[in-house]
């Protein structure tokens, strides 16, 4: 997906995702088709450069952020508000 023709919710939805520690750039890539850079590229040009720079140092290196560094494959977490998002693909599976 084009950045360019993402709407204002879905940069929104992306933003929120890449922002929560548990949530995988792989997960990203799935609901939205965006990989690793691409969610930091966006994460750039939307965000405040001082948001962006404390981001990127949060998520850097970050064993929540990739599937293959977790520790833990089963027991996800799970936000209390997940239920309440709307427009998630995934949950509508």
């Amino acid at each position: 997906m084009i950045k360019e023709e993402m709407t204002d919710l879905e940069k929104d939805r992306i933003i929120e995702m890449a922002w929560e520690d548990r949530t995988t750039f792989e997960a990203i890539f799935m609901q939205f088709g965006l990989k690793e850079q691409e969610v930091i590229d966006l994460m750039r040009i939307e965000m405040k450069a001082s948001s962006f720079k404390m981001w990127r140092e949060r998520v850097q290196g970050r064993k929540t952020k990739h599937e293959k560094l977790r520790d833990f494959k089963e027991g996800r977490f799970k936000c209390s508000r997940q239920r309440q998002i709307s427009h998630n693909k995934i949950s509508k599976r």
